[in-house]
């Protein structure tokens, strides 16, 4: 759309089912490298893609015409199909369903793209589900508990 100015900053957070540490750091570098070609080719702007073995961040610019939900399905899908594409975990790949999104100022991106950065250090000392209800919290987000990120019973 002509004349139509934005700089959208989202973090976009989400799970492997049932939280399963399948993302191994030999493939994950290249994993977020397809995942940031996929934003990309959909004209959004990828600042930074990292995680551990049982989550991904994201933190990219969106264009005004694209939405969060469809830019996460397109992640998802194409990513697992790559996984499983190409025989990378034991088991048939899958992301676990939903996703948490959240927006910030240009003042903070050099804050968020360090705490994407360091994941691995992070994840030393905090648990992914921990992680996340924080970010809920922060955000002021209500969530049920019952669809938050359930591990394998």
């Amino acid at each position: 759309m002509p004349n139509t100015y934005t700089k959208l900053y989202v973090q976009i957070v989400f799970a492997v089912k049932y939280r399963k540490a399948v993302l191994d750091r030999e493939w994950r570098s290249h994993l977020f490298a397809r995942m940031g070609t996929i934003i990309n080719e959909q004209g959004c702007k990828t600042i930074i893609i990292n995680g551990v073995e049982d989550h991904v961040h994201v933190f990219l610019i969106i264009t005004p015409s694209t939405s969060i939900s469809k830019i996460v399905q397109m992640i998802k899908s194409s990513s697992s199909k790559w996984i499983n594409d190409n025989n990378l975990t034991k088991n048939r790949f899958e992301w676990q369903t939903g996703f948490g999104a959240f927006t910030y100022a240009q003042s903070q991106t050099e804050r968020v793209f360090k705490y994407i950065e360091n994941q691995e250090e992070h994840h030393k000392k905090k648990r992914f589900l921990e992680e996340y209800k924080q970010l809920m919290k922060k955000f002021e987000i209500e969530y049920d508990e019952k669809y938050s990120f359930k591990e394998l019973e």
